[in-house]
């Protein structure tokens, strides 16, 4: 059953029913909290990890109690998760970037709690971090864009400036200037995870620019509203505006635009990461996972997509997978000419986490 609370955000509990109890919590249910910086209903970001929670609950039923708190601004973040901590959860999932320094805080406080914290970087004993290798299905979805604009224009809408989001513009336009020389890619950054109205905003001022394909990496489904938008009324043969979903499918908002997703798979990672715990086995660690895990998916092509051309991203997915295509592999420069990778060389994890600059042909500045 549901019981819905209110912690002062929207809040729900569940309390799953059926499973066997780990003998290390036989008395009592684990208790497992996520935060979100968006609402479990933006079909993107914060809605698959809410799909990662249910998972968790079907997985070990009576020997879990779960909660949520949706839409937690990043500035008010500490609160919240330690108002969670104080309500004696034991495993709290922490899903935004700008969550990191305020789940270490309150880790240090609560010692005895286990925390994770997606897309982050810094750990403690108690603090795990976790993310996807989203710029894999960056590249897939570039080789699509390089192919199926017309315009030769790529539009981006593009959140916050942080290592994650830069790497995604990156391999998407390398693998895009791959396959079409004479592509450029258009980018507008919102300075949000989540605002239906901005982003409505950015698609239209990219498709006034040329762009006849969007990228996002944004968590509403405006953008592809929008691309869909431009298909009503169009003549046999024409087409209207691509765009690619993000975190989820996004198909029933672009039955026509989309031309395909990158898709976020929590659960296995967070069965693992509960399991863990109930067995007594839980360490802090780090874990990076892509397409090979099945973290990263990448979603079915649209159908006016050349044979051709999803055959060269299925085979590009497929050699990703294998280990053998890295998207970021020399010869590439940086955005100012200078030599980053030489030819054969491949970026190592400590750079691209780090990356804070554009590679050669991008235009425009990364804000500040």
């Amino acid at each position: 059953m549901k019981l819905l609370k209110s912690l002062g955000l929207a809040t729900a509990l569940t309390l799953a029913t059926g499973g066997v109890m780990a003998e290390s919590h036989s008395e009592d249910p684990l208790k497992v909290g996520f935060i979100y910086v968006g609402p479990i209903g933006d079909f993107g970001w914060s809605y698959q990890h809410e799909q990662g929670r249910l998972a968790v609950e079907e997985e070990f039923g009576d020997a879990v109690e779960t909660t949520y708190i949706e839409s937690v601004p990043e500035g008010d973040s500490e609160r919240v998760i330690r108002r969670m901590a104080q309500d004696g959860t034991d495993l709290i999932f922490t899903t935004s970037f700008g969550y990191m320094t305020p789940t270490l805080r309150v880790a240090e406080q609560f010692p005895d709690t286990m925390f994770e914290h997606a897309t982050g970087y810094q750990r403690a004993d108690n603090v795990s971090t976790y993310s996807g290798r989203f710029y894999e299905g960056r590249t897939v979805q570039g080789i699509l864009a390089g192919h199926m604009t017309e315009s030769n224009v790529v539009g981006y809408i593009a959140s916050f400036p942080i290592p994650e989001v830069i790497r995604g513009i990156n391999a998407s336009y390398l693998a895009a200037k791959s396959v079409n020389p004479d592509v450029e890619f258009k980018i507008v950054w919102v300075s949000t995870w989540f605002d239906p109205a901005k982003e409505a905003d950015a698609a239209n001022a990219l498709i006034e620019q040329g762009a006849d394909v969007i990228m996002q990496h944004t968590d509403s489904t405006a953008p592809m509203t929008i691309a869909e938008a431009t298909w009503d009324g169009l003549e046999e043969g024409e087409t209207g505006i691509y765009a690619f979903g993000q975190a989820s499918d996004m198909m029933e908002f672009g039955p026509n635009a989309r031309l395909s997703s990158i898709i976020d798979n929590w659960a296995p990672y967070y069965i693992e990461r509960v399991q863990a715990v109930m067995d007594g086995t839980w360490e802090s660690a780090d874990a990076w996972h892509g397409i090979a895990q099945g973290t990263t998916t990448i979603g079915a092509f649209n159908e006016n997509i050349p044979e051709d051309v999803a055959a060269e991203a299925t085979a590009a997915m497929e050699a990703i997978a294998a280990g053998e295509l890295h998207p970021f592999t020399g010869p590439i420069n940086k955005q100012d000419g200078s030599v980053w990778l030489e030819e054969g060389e491949t970026a190592d994890d400590g750079t691209l986490l780090g990356m804070n600059f554009y590679v050669e042909g991008i235009e425009g500045a990364i804000p500040n």
